[in-house]
């Protein structure tokens, strides 16, 4: 019982550190709307997330390690929306032309799902992320990119 309260709490962590990362004023930026879909997506230097929130999840914590996260919903004819599962593909290509594939690996936390991934990030590093993400039941994918600056700590 412990246990579960402990990862419960743990992934309540995560999300609110997922949702701090992104700024307010940016969210309409990091978020595709496209048919009944609605995608969420955000990075963050991994070193923001806390040692257990990092090793609950499978997350290296590392100043040269970028967060990529993903979140796919689809509309509810009440208005709200509902994680739904998706094949997510993702790459980033930093201001040199260094192209990472990306693996993104679903994770779940009660309702809510997300896609996982990291990328390598050098000193004062920019990327480039482009995402391809096919809902269940869509027949066609969704794209989008963004631009995201990390300052790793030294």
């Amino acid at each position: 019982m412990l246990a579960r309260i402990t990862l419960m709490l743990s992934g309540l962590l995560f999300a609110a550190a997922l949702l701090l990362s992104t700024n307010r004023a940016h969210a309409e930026d990091n978020t595709l709307e496209s048919g009944d879909y609605v995608v969420y997506y955000n990075a963050l230097p991994s070193t923001q997330l806390t040692p257990d929130v990092a090793r609950n999840y499978g997350i290296t914590r590392s100043a040269s390690r970028a967060l990529l996260n993903v979140s796919v919903h689809r509309r509810n004819d009440d208005k709200t929306t509902s994680a739904v599962n998706a094949l997510v593909k993702a790459a980033a290509t930093n201001t040199i032309g260094q192209r990472q594939e990306l693996r993104p690996r679903r994770v779940q936390d009660g309702e809510a799902i997300y896609y996982l991934a990291e990328a390598r990030i050098t000193a004062r590093d920019t990327l480039l992320f482009e995402l391809n993400i096919t809902p269940d039941g869509a027949t066609q994918p969704l794209h989008a990119q963004f631009q995201q600056e990390f300052f790793p700590e030294e």
